[in-house]
């Protein structure tokens, strides 16, 4: 992997991490195009550059992470769902990945949800923010389970877990990327340990690679989330429908083409 490589694909996992359009999508295409998914480095780099994309939501809501114990008992209950349902499925999801279809299927699927979500949750526009109560973070986790199908999009899938919960557009999505720091920490730990285990090594090379990665997405990540915020306060989702379903028929013309399409 070059230098020029490594920024293009921090700054794709910086722009499409928290937005409803599935990074995954994105890493598959972005890898793919490049002639690199199936290099072990690749698939290591695609997992490790999240750890600056969490960093950046613990750095844009800082007094959000210092207010109070209860704010981590209920991310504590968010993600419980996932984390159950991760270490019993990990093998079938990793499977999964290596399917073109489905990844592509649940994008459009996804893309069709997003184009009808203004008007199925309409009230949302006019909602005040409220306290998130357990038993609403908890389905939220629920919701965030249905994500761990490639192409789905976790933050797609839990912010309409936080509209069905009566949240506003911006506090569901706010929450969803609350929701995304002790669940991607988590998958990436395991992750990055599943390769240490392989015997991969780093060399210096490597390991420049994987700051300059995580320093350039954790940059993107941060102007990501607000203009994504401000977009969402006074937009609708419509234009994420449209895109994920330009997204999912990219995958499957590439598919088509034979380009070898894997991250897992």
């Amino acid at each position: 992997m070059t230098y020029i490589e490594a920024i293009i694909i921090a700054i794709v996992e910086g722009l499409t991490e928290f937005l409803p359009v599935s990074s995954t999508g994105h890493m598959i295409i972005t890898t793919s195009i490049m002639g690199i998914s199936t290099d072990h480095f690749t698939k290591l780099f695609t997992i490790a550059i999240q750890f600056g994309t969490i960093l950046s939501v613990v750095v844009l809501y800082w007094k959000r992470f210092f207010q109070s114990l209860d704010f981590y008992f209920k991310l504590i209950a968010g993600f419980i769902p996932a984390a159950v349902f991760g270490l019993l499925f990990s093998d079938a999801i990793d499977a999964l990945l290596e399917n073109t279809f489905v990844v592509a299927l649940m994008l459009m699927i996804g893309g069709v949800v997003f184009i009808l979500l203004d008007k199925w949750f309409e009230s949302s526009n006019h909602r005040a923010e409220q306290e998130i109560k357990y038993p609403s973070a908890f389905k939220i986790g629920l919701f965030q389970c249905i994500a761990m199908i490639p192409g789905v999009s976790r933050s797609a899938a839990t912010i309409i877990g936080g509209l069905t919960q009566k949240l506003s557009k911006k506090q569901a999505a706010e929450f969803s990327f609350f929701l995304a720091v002790p669940t991607m920490f988590a998958a990436t730990c395991k992750k990055s340990y599943d390769y240490y285990k392989l015997g991969i090594t780093l060399n210096a090379h490597d390991i420049n690679l994987l700051i300059i990665g995580n320093v350039v997405g954790f940059v993107v990540a941060l102007i990501a989330i607000k203009t994504f915020i401000h977009y969402l306060s006074n937009n609708g989702f419509k234009i994420f429908g449209y895109y994920r379903i330009a997204l999912g028929a990219s995958l499957l013309i590439l598919y088509a083409l034979g380009i070898q399409i894997s991250i897992s």
